[in-house]
């Protein structure tokens, strides 16, 4: 049996569909379709290093739906606050790469005139499922993603607060991604400063840091928000910067022959959350040894993600993480 959740992930489980480099994936061949959504990518990869989890989300009564619950059953995520849409469909992004490999989210496929599954999570069917799941967890980690849509946005807004009644800390991910908001980015960071005030440890990119804060420097953005949180800053290949249990610290990304890397930062980031499940102290009062040393862990469990195809696959258990960490030490050439 798995173990109880201790990480709550609420969002979206979608696919993302790669086009060919240089193509469009809305109508060129081939396409690649990879089961993603950073939430869903978080839980599968807590399941992995052995943390339980649980997914708070909705999918479609169709293909995707039945691929992903296969997949989290085979992982060991929860699903029982899962909900399954009988009208509309599960996502599908449409991603394009260009000759280098590089990245950019170009719309949708598979909506068919009442929107997505994930955009119709409803609240009242996720308390009851959520009530039991706060029994056992340590951490609710959230996306931005669901405030795009009123439903889901109201459902998101419901688990953080029955979480904070009962003393579960908030850990966002901002994942900014324009393409799922119909507003301005100015009206949706209005609509995230909120989460960004309530949670204990925010994870960001440097250019997210620049849009929510005008700051790279993760102890000024802790500073300038009322509870003082852990911020985490990474910048893909260059150096991960962090201010957590009142330590500052910088690494270097760890180099590694690169093959995808969808989903690194999902990897980081639940690899983080693995280790304060395991150390819970180390986000009010680490040593700076301590951090660092969750740092690397993290920062390994991203880059063991990076050397295989698509987000969820190539996640690593805790072994295979520790025996990296201790090849990358030794020199070995196979690291």
């Amino acid at each position: 049996m798995p173990p109880p959740p201790e990480v709550l992930c609420f969002g979206e489980a979608l696919v993302d569909r790669l086009g060919p480099p240089g193509g469009d994936p809305a109508t060129d061949l081939p396409v690649e379709d990879c089961l993603g959504g950073a939430p869903a990518n978080v839980a599968c990869a807590l399941a992995r290093l052995g943390t339980g989890s649980a997914l708070l989300g909705r999918l479609g009564e169709d293909a995707i739906g039945a691929a992903f619950r296969e997949l989290f059953t085979s992982r060991g995520v929860d699903i029982r606050a899962v909900q399954w849409d009988p009208v509309r469909p599960s996502r599908t992004v449409l991603v394009r790469r260009d000759s280098a490999g590089d990245r950019s989210f170009g719309g949708f496929a598979g909506e068919q005139g009442d929107g997505f599954a994930d955009q119709a999570l409803e609240a009242s069917a996720l308390a009851g499922p959520l009530e039991e799941l706060l029994a056992t967890a340590r951490w609710l980690l959230v996306g931005t993603i669901p405030l795009a849509s009123d439903a889901s946005a109201a459902a998101l807004h419901l688990a953080q607060a029955r979480a904070e009644a009962a003393g579960i800390p908030l850990a966002l991910d901002v994942n900014w991604r324009p393409t799922f908001w119909s507003c301005p980015p100015d009206q949706a960071l209005d609509a995230i400063r909120p989460l960004l005030a309530a949670a204990a440890l925010i994870k960001v990119s440097a250019e997210e840091a620049d849009w929510i804060a005008g700051s790279r420097d993760p102890r000024r953005i802790s500073a300038s928000l009322p509870h003082g949180p852990a911020v985490l800053i990474t910048d893909g290949p260059g150096t991960l910067s962090w201010w957590l249990g009142g330590q500052a610290g910088r690494l270097e990304a760890y180099r590694v022959p690169v093959v995808d890397t969808t989903g690194a930062g999902d990897a980081f980031l639940a690899a983080l959350l693995h280790r304060l499940c395991q150390e819970p102290e180390l986000l009010g009062s680490g040593s700076g040894e301590r951090v660092m040393d969750a740092m690397r862990f993290a920062s390994a469990c991203g880059a063991l993600v990076c050397q295989g195809a698509g987000a969820i696959e190539p996640q690593p258990t805790q072994a295979q993480v520790l025996a990296f960490l201790d090849a990358m030490a030794s020199g070995s050439p196979g690291a």
